[in-house]
């Protein structure tokens, strides 16, 4: 299992990966195989002579050396993503991500957003051009503006994204909603939200994709979608072990499903609150209370 050991990027204390290496590790000692974690910066000696079964390639980027080395040794490989320049044959496991930002603009749709900003981060993994292009697409079949501000997101990304969040404040008409796509982007919308002087969700709702738990207890909580990388962590296991045992008729290409974790941040926005519109919070969560039925009497 590789990473991306030679970025200054501490790869292993962001939630998605961490959460991802320990599913895949579950899943291969379940099944009777050891799984190493190692760098793609080993040299290419290292790679070239190391041995292995087999290896699920995190992320991979354009251009990796890494893949070529490995298909010079004819070892199996399973991306955990799509690779940027898919080739025939290719074996992948991705979290739908299609599904993911769809869930989440469809939710601030319904919470009242009518102008829905996206922060964009510029990388050469295929993760943020295939979010691009759904956001794009989500617009367009509702003949919606596309609110998007580009950041660079390696290595400094935390800083300059919420300079982009601060670039979509600054348009006018000014986004009701902002979705961020990686696991620091609600963190960052909230900053740039204070320094702007908006309330979330008062004046701005705010959501994105990640596995962070800290968000059910930001003020105020984030709305989330999960990836589930652990589940993606065990498809690329049972994924990689059918191809090095060479089973036939499986399936290369393995989409796992997102799930929407809806919090305080994206509230629904209520004109005139009533004593039958009124929510609760509970553990950074929200709960809408039923309306009260006048024929209804509680039980004695």
């Amino acid at each position: 299992m590789t990473t991306y050991g030679d970025l200054p990027v501490p790869y292993t204390e962001i939630p998605y990966f961490a959460q991802l290496a320990l599913g895949a590790m579950a899943a291969a000692h379940e099944r009777g195989y050891m799984l190493m974690v190692m760098p793609s910066s080993l040299s290419p000696c290292m790679w070239l002579n190391t041995p292995m079964d087999g290896v699920i390639h995190v992320a991979p980027r354009a251009d990796d050396p890494v893949r070529a080395l490995l298909r010079e040794r004819g070892i199996p490989i399973v991306s955990d993503g799509r690779p940027p320049e898919p080739r025939c044959g290719d074996a992948w496991v991705d979290a739908d991500h299609d599904a993911a930002l769809r869930l989440l603009l469809d939710h601030l749709t319904k919470a009242g957003a009518r102008h829905i900003g996206l922060t964009q981060p510029l990388h050469d993994d295929a993760y943020p051009h295939l979010i691009g292009r759904t956001y794009a697409s989500w617009c367009a079949e509702r003949d919606l503006p596309a609110l998007v501000e580009e950041y660079a997101s390696l290595p400094d990304y935390f800083t300059t994204e919420r300079d982009a969040v601060g670039r979509l404040l600054n348009r006018d008409p000014r986004p009701d909603a902002i979705v961020g796509v990686y696991s620091d982007s609600g963190h960052n919308i909230l900053a740039a939200a204070r320094q702007h002087g908006l309330r979330v969700p008062r004046d701005l709702l705010v959501a994105c994709i990640s596995e962070d738990p800290d968000y059910a207890t930001t003020t105020p909580a984030v709305t989330t979608v999960s990836l589930r990388p652990d589940r993606v962590g065990d498809e690329a296991v049972d994924l990689l072990i059918a191809l090095i045992n060479a089973r036939t008729g499986v399936e290369r290409r393995r989409l796992v499903q997102p799930v929407l974790i809806p919090r305080y941040s994206t509230r629904r926005k209520i004109e005139k609150k009533t004593a039958s519109d009124l929510s609760m919070q509970v553990r950074g969560h929200f709960v809408e209370r039923p309306r009260q039925d006048s024929n209804l009497r509680p039980r004695d």
